[in-house]
């Protein structure tokens, strides 16, 4: 056992020495280089945000401007939607070519977008995606246009996907909104590589944008350009006065005083701390339609800067923020993990090594006992190796014969005959664990992908493609282990088998999800699945996975069922009152703490990349790939422990109590949801509040079933042991 740790140990050293921390990614896009004054296509794509979970395409805002299509950038038209990945458009995406003209290393002060005419009812959402803090993403040579920013110690330079779409303005005691109608982009190039870079042709390293606001007043010239573009006094503030100047003076003296400390406070924490804040100190817009209107004009300024510091193959690397600092927590989570599965092996050596043994010899022992008494063979005195073998034989044959010869034994050797019984509602927990070892494998593949480097952000939407298709083609294994189990559980139509392996868990899921995807079409939310990828999501269920459940079911069921050591009686045994903490759920939840235990500072990497910064990337697949690892064999530990007390206090319901008490942490790791939703997240209104807790008990649920088998098969191959060990062959 101490050899097989150190092993263990040696490999997770060697994991973390070759998965580093340095963001180690192998870049997916092709390497596109430029010659001068070539067009260079700038696509949009969507807003986010924070505080909400619905995502929305930037082209359908009706208060920017839109492709014309009349403008040809290369082999592109404005206003050509970009073909997608499934990942991608299950990720929000809706990319477009967009009317901004770029040409490599050609500087534009400034040029004239368009100029949008926009009603009171549109200015209305335009106020609430403002307020709610929405970014947008534009991309350019596959780079998400980004916001720069400087460390505290302006040692590094670092990258923020995304911009903002506006800001709020709470310094005159009201809420004011104000929209960014000028953008200036700066693209980073150098020379490209090899002969192309002889034939003067650049790539393209960087890609920021810094938004600006202009107000009404601002002068511009004949071009709808500031005059000045360094001294802008007012910013566009998205209100149409109304019509009667007296209602606008009443409704002013009806605002509230509030105290303000800092002179520009976040209004995300005033938000936070008083959500109707922004909604009743604003000055409200009038609801009916008056016809009036507010004319926006968008320019934007291009900047082209040679940077030499930064390699295309890691232009990449100004997105993963805080490498240095994070490093240190992701090793306490990990060294975190160790000595928890430390503590865990130790424990399960003590049990296999000494508690298992001695119980196994001192049965042995009242067996021989037993024997004589009953004028079994004696052993001469002195002889104590002699006749070993036909002792064993006798042995056998007796515990074959005389049953009540372990009745004098406790503990779990008395299960003997009860704890291989076939479990109720066997039927479907044979297609759970066939879908938890599906999961499992999608798992196992996607986190050994990313972790060489070969999912990362450059390749938009792969690690949601790969996922699909790893769960999709696992459906092998799904069929597979549902019959090996459902045979051993004396099932006879593999048939129906594979039919509620293949449908019950994925049609949950899709059930599930296409439930919630309803309520975000009624918000034109570009994160609703459209309706033709439902149907191709369809078809890859029932023509692809459904098939290849139905081959690896054939299979596993033409093999051998698993043989058990010990015979079933024909009449369970009576349960005695059992302790509190072996009561059902106690037993799950007390158990569940320590995997969620070795997960949680990781898990808090995790949420804040899915939840609070959106703009940032989970890159530390490498840990991942370790805390994983330490997680199955924490799983499998704690399972293994948990049925071993639970046998010893002559409880033989253990089948369907080893699966849960394998997916017991995923109790806590939603209550961590919970905590960090109420803690952490500003999130606004009711239906994002729906959408984080859908989404979080989805996410908890397929967890819970991935570790859920792996406790199951762990806590299966250790009662097998040792029962077989009771029983010599």
């Amino acid at each position: 056992m101490d050899n097989g740790f150190k092993v263990a140990l040696r490999w997770i050293v060697y994991a973390l020495v070759f998965c580093q921390v340095e963001a180690f990614y192998v870049p997916t896009a092709t390497y596109r280089v430029y010659d001068e004054h070539q067009p260079i296509p700038l696509l949009f794509n969507k807003v986010y945000s924070d505080n909400t979970q619905l995502q929305y395409a930037y082209a359908d805002l009706p208060f920017v401007c839109k492709p014309s299509g009349k403008r040809k950038l290369g082999e592109l038209i404005s206003g050509q939607k970009i073909a997608l990945n499934l990942g991608e458009i299950l990720r929000g995406d809706r990319i477009m070519v967009s009317d901004v003209e770029l040409a490599m290393v050609e500087d534009k002060p400034c040029n004239f977008l368009c100029t949008v005419e926009v009603s009171r009812k549109d200015l209305k959402r335009a106020r609430q995606i403002v307020r709610d803090g929405y970014v947008v993403e534009w991309i350019v040579d596959n780079l998400p246009g980004a916001t720069s920013f400087v460390t505290v110690d302006r040692s590094r330079k670092y990258y923020a996907a995304g911009f903002k779409l506006g800001y709020t303005d709470l310094s005159t005691g009201r809420p004011k909104y104000y929209l960014n109608n000028h953008h200036t982009i700066v693209l980073r190039y150098r020379r490209a590589r090899g002969a192309n870079g002889d034939l003067g042709r650049k790539a393209i390293v960087g890609f920021e944008v810094y938004p600006k606001s202009i107000g009404l007043d601002t002068p511009r010239d004949e071009h709808m350009c500031p005059k000045d573009m360094h001294n802008i006094n007012n910013g566009l503030e998205l209100h149409i006065p109304a019509a009667s100047p007296n209602q606008t003076n009443n409704q002013k003296r009806n605002v509230r005083d509030i105290e303000i400390q800092d002179p520009e406070p976040d209004p995300s924490i005033l938000a936070a701390k008083d959500p109707s804040l922004m909604l009743m100190d604003e000055e409200p817009e009038p609801d009916v339609d008056d016809g009036a209107t507010l004319k926006i004009t968008y320019t934007y300024s291009v900047y082209f800067r040679q940077d030499t510091s930064v390699d295309w193959q890691h232009r990449w690397d100004l997105y993963f923020t805080n490498q240095q600092e994070g490093s240190r927590v992701h090793w306490l989570a990990v060294g975190n993990s160790l000595v928890i599965c430390a503590l865990l092996t130790g424990i399960v050596t003590v049990i296999v090594l000494r508690t298992v043994r001695n119980d196994i010899a001192k049965g042995r022992e009242g067996l021989r006992e037993k024997g004589s008494s009953h004028g079994g063979r004696k052993k001469k005195a002195g002889l104590l190796d002699q006749g070993d073998d036909q002792f064993d034989k006798d042995l056998d044959d007796f515990m074959s014969s005389e049953d009540e010869a372990l009745e004098d034994v406790s503990g779990w050797k008395l299960l003997h005959g009860d704890v291989f019984r076939t479990p109720v509602r066997g039927y479907l927990l044979a297609p759970m664990v066939g879908s938890g070892m599906q999961l499992l494998f999608m798992a196992a593949g996607l986190v050994l992908l990313s972790a060489f480097g070969i999912l990362n952000p450059s390749f938009r939407g792969g690690f949601i493609s790969f996922g699909v298709g790893l769960f999709v083609f696992a459906g092998v294994f799904s069929g597979y282990y549902s019959a090996r189990v459902y045979k051993t559980f004396g099932g006879k139509n593999w048939r129906m088998n594979v039919v509620v392996t293949a449908i019950l868990f994925p049609g949950l899921l899709f059930g599930f999800l296409f439930i919630l995807n309803l309520f975000i079409w009624a918000n034109a939310s570009s994160t609703a699945i459209p309706f033709t990828t439902l149907l191709a999501i369809v078809a890859l269920w029932l023509c692809i996975q459904l098939p290849l459940v139905y081959i690896g079911s054939w299979v596993g069921f033409r093999r051998p069922a698993w043989e058990h050591p010990t015979k079933t009686t024909s009449v369970p045994r009576q349960i005695p009152q059992q302790a509190w903490y072996l009561q059902g759920p106690r037993t799950v939840l007390l158990a569940g703490l320590v995997p969620f235990a070795v997960i949680f500072i990781e898990l808090l990497f995790i949420f804040q990349s899915m939840w609070q910064d959106k703009s940032g990337y989970y890159y530390v697949f490498g840990f991942s790939a370790v805390i994983g690892f330490l997680l199955v064999v924490a799983v499998a530990e704690v399972t293994v422990v948990a049925i071993y007390i639970q046998l010893c206090g002559e409880n033989h319901n253990w089948w369907w109590q080893s699966f849960m008490v394998g997916g017991g942490s995923a109790v806590w790791v939603f209550a961590y949801c919970v905590w960090y939703y109420f803690m952490k997240l500003h999130i606004t209104g009711f239906f994002n509040s729906l959408l984080f807790f859908s989404y979080s008990f989805i996410a908890c649920a397929v967890y819970g079933l991935l570790t859920g088998t792996i406790g199951f098969l762990a806590a299966y191959a250790f009662v097998r042991r040792i029962y077989g060990a009771i029983k010599p062959d």
